[in-house]
Formats: structure tokens, sequence, C-alpha cells
């Protein structure tokens, strides 16, 4: 009976919501309520932009708050809250030009409980809160570069009037616009923020198309439709056109899938080992039960997968491993096939990483021009020969550290290697341990992932820019180069184009010749979502953006 009390009163605020969302719909032409569901097995962290580091996060974000600019689907900047801007031609003042039409969400902070229009200050507040020590936001680093020379009478970002936003750099940097882009760069009230503290993460403020309504953590999130919202599509409606949005917090990817299939969720996102074989071919495609029944869009995901070479010589891990020779290094990149391993393992989601560490899906990526590694074992047997080690004769072990849902590509990769003479021995981390150990240098040999904070290829090479050595920045192999610095350097500052596509290129040549990194595969954004949805915006991102998502009711929205 206990156990029945708690599940009364734990559940039936999520029931009471949902029955909320569709009871108001009959009052609303006597048309059901459109409720997108999807499902979120990782986890969401917190509500708030500022925080806003991993892809659940941002994607909760994203329907709640805006900014100065936004992404499209072809990962173009495009206006926001700023209507336009322009860039001084020393590229170093940003001016930003906001609408007036845009409000924040009704909240008992504001005076009568309504929600009022944002100003040039709140950018200026909420900018700086992101570089506030005390607030402790991962996404700081963005304003790294903004002015804190007191020639402007103020640091870095300055309200010139109520709709004037300007922001001052402190050397040029053409992605710039993109950075603004993300979600850390959302505008929120100050008088929000402070008033609840560290709760503002469960009691978000914003602008967005969604406003809050509900979170019972690890159970249920549910946003309404902002119906204040400013942004209206090409003829003139408002948007969003859901009516709500109903997250579940299913952990178990297998049973998140039947949900979907069973109709319960109306997106999936991702392919997990638990169920690609039921759902796609090795080629890729949707298995032909599934064809007519759901829908499936792939496109480049800006994610390369790939494994860490520890480069430090002051490091005795790296001074005594065998991956501190050059021949060894590039020997196991020759030594696996990847095209099998993605046909296998991946059911041909992805692309073979035989050319540079930036991805395919950039419009800097050149596969004609950045050459990498192909499946050659003859040539990395003679590699090893050249190291001193025929057919890996007086090769000692090499450690691969992984975490579990890559430990089947780390077994396929040693198999592989053994052919050829290389043993690697794996150690299976837990990935909170696996952060901390190659953030300080203690794996000599790790798998690791990067994905795209900002669609350009200076945020991968910022990798391996000496300056950014872990554990304060993300060079975690600790490459150096006098060369690839100069490169870089000059690359930032470069406005033109295609020739920073040169230098990027340059860049990316230099570290597969050094080959501090073994490049895995490029992946792919992998959508399933029901026939009945039609409007979900994809780009190589991977944002979630409902706005424009539109749901015909195929029954009634109780169900749902």
């Amino acid at each position: 009976m206990l156990r029945s009390t708690y599940w009364y009163f734990f559940i039936t605020p999520v029931f009471l919501s949902l029955a909320f969302i569709s009871c108001r719909n009959h009052a609303h032409k006597g048309n059901e309520k459109t409720v997108f569901r999807y499902n979120e097995s990782a986890g969401i962290s917190s509500l708030d932009p500022a925080y806003a580091r991993d892809l659940a996060n941002i994607w909760a974000v994203n329907q709640l708050y805006n900014g100065l600019v936004q992404m499209n689907d072809k990962l173009e900047v495009e206006p926001c809250i700023a209507k336009k801007w322009e860039v001084s031609r020393d590229g170093l003042v940003y001016t930003f030009h906001l609408r007036t039409d845009v409000f924040f969400h009704d909240d008992s902070v504001f005076e009568g409980g309504k929600g009022r229009r944002v100003v040039a200050q709140d950018f200026v507040n909420s900018f700086f809160r992101i570089t506030d020590p005390r607030v402790a936001s991962p996404g700081a680093w963005i304003f790294n570069n903004v002015s804190k020379s007191v020639k402007y009478n103020f640091l870095g970002f300055d309200a010139v009037n109520d709709s004037t936003f300007q922001v001052f750099l402190d050397k040029p940097f053409p992605p710039f616009l993109g950075l603004l882009t993300m979600q850390y760069c959302s505008v929120v009230p100050s008088e929000a923020a402070e008033y609840y503290g560290k709760d503002f993460r469960n009691h978000p403020v914003g602008t967005g198309p969604f406003k809050f309504k509900l979170w019972k953590e690890g159970t249920r999130l549910i946003f309404v439709k902002n119906e204040n919202y400013f942004e209206r599509d090409t003829s003139g409606q408002a948007l969003p056109y859901l009516d709500a949005v109903s997250i579940s917090f299913t952990t178990d990817k297998q049973i998140a899938f039947l949900d979907f299939i069973q109709g319960r969720l109306d997106f999936l996102s991702g392919i997990d080992g638990s169920y690609k074989d039921e759902l796609l071919t090795k080629f890729g495609r949707l298995q032909p039960k599934y064809e007519k029944k759901i829908k499936m869009e792939t496109l480049p995901y800006l994610n390369t997968e790939y494994l860490g070479i520890l480069m430090d010589d002051n490091v005795e891990l790296a001074r005594t491993s065998p991956l501190r020779l050059k021949a060894v290094r590039q020997a196991v990149s020759y030594g696996f096939d990847r095209q099998k391993m993605i046909t296998y393992m991946r059911n041909n989601i992805g692309m073979p990483g035989t050319s540079g560490f930036v991805p395919y899906g950039l419009p800097s990526f050149d596969a004609a021009k950045v050459t990498g590694y192909n499946y050659n074992p003859d040539m990395a047997r003679k590699l090893l020969k050249q190291a001193g080690f025929p057919e890996g004769k007086g090769l000692a072990p090499i450690t691969l550290n992984t975490i579990p849902p890559y430990l089947d590509f780390c077994e396929y990769i040693q198999s592989q290697l053994a052919e050829i003479g290389i043993t690697v021995r794996i150690e299976v981390n837990q990935w909170a341990t696996h952060k901390v150990m190659m953030a300080r240098s203690q794996m000599g040999f790790f798998r690791h992932s990067w994905v795209a904070d900002y669609p350009d290829a200076e945020n991968y090479l910022a990798l391996f820019y000496s300056r950014n050595f872990s554990p304060s920045g993300p060079n975690y192999t600790h490459f150096s180069s006098a060369e690839f610095d100069r490169l870089y350097e000059r690359a930032r500052t470069e406005e033109n184009e295609e020739k920073r596509y040169i230098l990027y290129r340059q860049m990316d040549q230099i570290i597969m010749n050094e080959a501090p990194i073994v490049v895995l595969y490029y992946d792919r954004v992998v959508r399933l979502f029901q026939n009945n949805i039609s409007g979900l915006g994809n780009n190589a991102m991977n944002l979630l953006t409902l706005k424009r998502v539109k749901k015909i009711n195929t029954r009634r929205t109780e169900e749902s």
C-alpha cells in the first residue's frame, strides 16, 4: 500500500500535466493537441544554457531559448534575435541590431508576471554571466578572445542602446559568428537567473518557441507552446506549430527503440548496437519490414571518431611506449580495414576515416588534398621493419584504453593489428574515469571522439595547437609542432575563406604525416521518425529544432 501511495503521488503530476495539454485542446478549434515525444536515454542535467555542454542538454535548451544568431540546416548563420549585424573592417567589432518584438516567457520574477521585452543589456548580462567564475560555465572559453582592454571604457560587451549590442575582440576571428550560435550564448533574464540561483537549472526562463511546464527528473520533462513567440514561417504563420514537447528518460536503448516502433515515441536519434541489425541492412538501409512504417534520414555528422596517442616526452608513459616511433604509429593506421569495420559494426553508417582529422561535412574537407591512411598491411609490415621490429618481433604490447560502448571496435582493431605483429591490450574504463585520465595524460593510447562545437575546421585543428595542452585545453595528445602552430595562428585571423581552407588542409596533412592520432571514421546523423511527422530540420551539427515540426494526429492525444 505504501508503494502504491508513493507511485500515485510521484506519477500523478506528470499525467495531470499531460491531461492538461490534452484537455486544453478541445477549447482550441476542437482539434487534438499535438505533442512531440522523444526519449533522452543519457538524461538531462540542466536547463540552464550556461551548462549546455552535451547533446542532451543542448537539445532541451534549444527549445527554450534564443541567441543573437542561429544555424540553419546548411550550417549558415542566420538572424535570430539580432535581425542584422555588421563587422568592422578590422574584424574586431561586431555590431548587432536587435528585434524589438522578443519577450521573455511569463514568470513571477517579472512585474505582473508578464515577460518583459529583451534589450541589449540582457545580452551584456548573459555573456558576462557565462564568463563569471562563480557560474563556472563550461562555455566560458567562447569569449576568450573578447577584448579585455580598457580603451573601450568597458570590457568586451556594450549595450549602445536598447536595440544595439556590440562585441569587441582582441584579434580577428572569422568563425566568431558560428560561436555565437552555440546554446551557451542564449539570452537569459538576469532577474530570473539571480532570483532562482542554482534552481535556474530546473526553473528556466527564456524566449524560445516552447516554455517550461514540468520536470520530474528521470521520468518526464514537458514544454508547452509559447503563444507569444516572435518567429513566423514564410506564409506569416506564427511558430511553433506543435502544442507541446514531452521528453522521457528510458535508459535502456532497446526499450526506447521498441517504444518508437510501437508508436509511443515520435522520434529516435542514432543507431545503437542493441537494435542496429533489427532495423538496418548491412548497406545502411531500413529493413524491408520498416520501410513503409517509419522514415529515416541520414547526413554527415561533424563527429570524428579516433584513437589518440600521447606524444609528450616529459611523460614516462609516452617516452617508453613503442608509439613514440612515428613508423609504429603509421603502421597502426595502415593495419586495419576501416571499410570492413563500418560495414559490419555500424551497418555502413559512417564514412571510413581515410583522409584527415577534419571530418566530411565541413566545407574545407577535401579527400583529394589531405591524404590519410587506407588499409595496407604490407605497408604496415614494412614500417614495422623500418622501426626495428620485423613482423612485430621485439615490439612491446601496447595498451589501448576505451569505454564499454566502443569495446567491440577496439577488439576488432586488436584482432587486425595482431595479424601484422602488433599486440594490443585493451583496458575498459567508465567514461568519467576515462575522461579524467585522458585530461591528466595518464593514458598512452586511448579512444576518443570530437564533435564540433561550431562548424569550422579550426575547432578540430585546435586539438593539436601546442598552447592547448590538457588539462586546461583539448590537446590531449600533447602534439607539438612549430610549423603547425605557425599555420594555425595564421588561419585564425585569415578572413579570406579559400585561403583559410588551404591553411586548414596544410595543418591537417601535418597531423596525418606525424600520426598523433588514428582516425577511425567520420560519423553520420541518423534520425528516425514516424510518418505523421514533418518539418524536422537536420544539419551536420545534429541540432534538434522543433519549432517548424508539424504532427498529424492519428490517435487521441490521451494515448500519447
